[in-house]
């Protein structure tokens, strides 16, 4: 589902759904490769139980940064990930105090 750039702000909750590519065990850990849409850099995390190549897993991270021009949000999943809006599969609003401005840089 795509969402409106213009509803997501700074601090909102949102999921990624990413394409497990292959598994890797290290001494004492099994690690997923994984492939993020719309960002094109390796990311790896640690693989959940019963998890095989080709199947699916939810990435859930808060919101850091909302680029409206080029429809990119950056979402913190222990790094920094910059994907377009169209890649956000869930999002939970912030409970914030509405205070009338966005948390947003606007230009004057």
């Amino acid at each position: 589902m795509a969402w409106d750039i213009s509803d997501i702000t700074i601090g909102d909750e949102v999921t990624i759904t990413a394409t497990i590519l292959k598994l890797l065990d290290y001494d004492d850990a099994r690690v997923a490769s994984i492939s993020i849409p719309s960002y094109g850099f390796p990311y790896s995390i640690r693989a959940p139980k019963k998890a095989k190549p080709g199947g699916q897993v939810e990435l859930t991270g808060e919101v850091t940064r909302v680029d409206e021009d080029n429809g990119l949000v950056t979402v913190k999943l222990g790094i920094p990930v910059t994907v377009d809006v169209s890649a956000i599969t869930r999002w939970t609003p912030a409970v914030r105090e509405h205070r009338g401005k966005p948390l947003r840089d606007t230009p004057d």
